[in-house]
């Protein structure tokens, strides 16, 4: 037996089954799947440029015979909606599982969509485990199932499954070999004509399912005090054992499409029935459209996360361990990290006083104070239409005074068709790349622009550059974020300048360096205490009772806060880079 994290076991899971091609793209709390699959020399594995092309690839490989698995957050789902209703039509040759983690609280994501109606839309089953044992197991049962009835399969995860520890017992790996090719026009060219034949084939394969959903074992019923029955899945089925012990349970470990025959069975067996889920009332409004009386949401809520002593408290059970109130502690927001070259880029921002659309990713925390320099956050790649909207709703002028900020591996996943739009509508957006030679957030992934490959090998480096030249854009300029100066003087000058513009913010993230830097230092006797170096928002500068202070174990010896000092008191030592 061993402890692995959800995402550990689904990737074991995936590799027993036999999977040979693995995609991805980044994106908490999903990462760590495809992170891991990457490891056995088995399995294809790439970190794709966006989860629509990781998915793509992965029906590509399922359409070649192949074992596929794709890895996304929920979000992601969003983009890689298009193939997904499609091959729900085409169904599949290989098996297919999309693994999708949701993220109820938002503890990394910026909005808490349930994918369950994704499933349900598409007319794709879907399974969710409840642990790591579950983990892996239904991931190899969800190839089975794939083959079994022609169709991909969803993974359903939450946060705290994807990233809790359980014990599981790990397995042998399934040699699976290739099916064979062949040519299949009617399956896979979805043309109209095409495409009708195959919707019949969906309806018909979910009738089968369905009627074949007893017998799979995935659901189960179990009986305790039969006067209150809870109906839940996943996450949701570990806090109801733990906080109500002595109530029956349905376990739900297909989520989509529901079996009504079981539900009927445990309704009609208990005397009050609940429904315990996070996020939407997706098992709740089912339910009650089959006429069966139930509640939960009520109790529950649309928002956040639930936990043991929440469910506990609200279903009349007693808190399983402790008060539900918290002990009133500090907050600790997010914070870019010592010695960020984000920083210097959203210090000189504020500063202009400028409007800034944002993007997701680590630059997304130059919102928050003392920063306070972004506008707007609303998806991957949204930053740079947002900022040609705002042009062309409010005019020139305002442009001026507007900048798009986005990341490296964001800008490939979704910012380069923005950037063409702007050029083709003869839009003046200045859009600000932010290069830090990583996928940041989610802890430093490759992506096509850090020349390597998920396995660290060296892989075609694609030039940004040369990338938005060719899109259209005339003026590329290419800054060091930590001179501040500079970096403000060239920002001024493509944003008086008529006609789109880029500049590259070239510094790579400072915990890809592994020598230690030397600290900077306060000169007591010139330094002021006016507040000038606390305004870049680095976590290593503090007032203390005698004075500025530099915490030697924070700093990274960037020279942001020395840059700003009106008097000189603070003194660089030695910096990465």
């Amino acid at each position: 037996m061993e402890l692995m994290l959800g995402n550990e076991a689904v990737a074991r899971g995936a590799w027993e089954a036999g999977v040979t091609v693995a995609t991805a793209y980044p994106g908490t709390p999903s990462t760590e799947i495809t992170e891991v699959i990457s490891a056995w020399p088995e399995v294809y594995s790439e970190w794709s440029p966006n989860e629509k092309v990781a998915l793509e690839v992965a029906i590509g490989a399922s359409m070649g015979g192949a074992r596929a698995i794709c890895s996304m957050k929920h979000v992601g789902v969003n983009v890689a909606a298009d193939p997904l209703f499609t091959v729900a039509y085409t169904g599949v040759r290989g098996g297919l599982v999309i693994a999708a983690a949701d993220d109820p609280g938002m503890h990394s994501s910026q909005n808490e969509q349930d994918s369950r109606y994704y499933a349900r839309s598409a007319h794709i089953p879907m399974l969710e485990p409840a642990d790591s044992a579950e983990c892996l197991a239904y991931t190899k049962r969800a190839f089975e199932l794939s083959e079994a009835y022609d169709t991909p399969v969803f993974l359903r995860l939450v946060t705290r499954i994807a990233h809790a520890r359980s014990l599981v017992q790990p397995g042998a790996r399934q040699e699976v070999p290739l099916k064979p090719y062949e040519k299949d026009v009617g399956k896979y060219v979805m043309m109209p004509a095409g495409a009708r034949k195959r919707h019949l084939v969906v309806e018909a394969r979910e009738k089968k399912f369905l009627e074949d959903i007893g017998s799979l074992g995935l659901n189960r019923i179990e009986y305790a005090d039969k006067s209150v029955g809870v109906v839940c899945s996943g996450a949701a089925y570990n806090y109801v054992k733990e906080a109500l012990p002595g109530v029956s349970v349905l376990k739900l470990g297909i989520v989509y499409p529901l079996d009504e025959n079981i539900i009927r069975e445990f309704a009609a067996n208990v005397e009050t029935l609940y429904v315990i889920e996070e996020l939407e009332p997706y098992f709740e409004d089912a339910i009650k459209a089959m006429g069966i009386a139930c509640s939960g949401k009520d109790k529950t809520g649309l928002q956040g996360e639930l936990f043991a002593r929440k469910v506990g408290h609200l279903f009349g059970g007693e808190p399983a361990v402790g008060p539900l109130e918290t002990p009133d502690i500090p907050g600790r927001p997010p914070v870019l990290c010592p010695g960020c070259p984000h920083r210097g880029m959203f210090s000189v921002l504020r500063d202009m006083k400028l409007t800034v659309t944002a993007d997701i990713g680590c630059y997304t925390l130059g919102a928050l104070p003392p920063l306070n320099a972004v506008d707007s956050v609303v998806c991957m790649g949204a930053s740079i239409g947002m900022a040609l909207g705002l042009e062309k709703a409010r005019g020139r002028d305002f442009g001026k005074k507007t900048v798009a900020v986005i990341g490296d591996s964001t800008f490939i996943h979704s910012g380069i068709t923005g950037l063409i739009d702007v050029v083709y509508n003869s839009g003046h957006a200045t859009v600000i790349i932010a290069d830090n030679s990583t996928t940041g957030m989610t802890g430093h992934q490759q992506n096509p622009t850090t020349g390597a490959d998920i396995h660290g090998r060296p892989a075609p480096q694609l030039n940004l550059e040369k990338l938005c030249e060719a899109i259209g854009i005339a003026n590329v300029r290419v800054v060091d974020p930590y001179k501040m100066k500079e970096f403000r003087a060239v920002v001024q000058e493509e944003l008086d300048r008529e006609g789109p513009s880029v500049i590259i913010a070239r510094r790579p993230c400072v915990l890809l360096f592994k020598e230690a830097p030397t600290p900077d230092v306060i000169d007591q006797d010139a330094c002021i205490e006016c507040g000038a170096c606390l305004k870049v928002g680095c976590p290593a500068l503090l007032k203390a009772e005698d004075g500025m202070r530099i915490d030697d174990s924070l700093c990274k010896g960037c020279h942001l806060c020395a840059s700003v000092c009106p008097k000189g008191a603070i003194k660089g030592g030695k910096t990465n880079g």
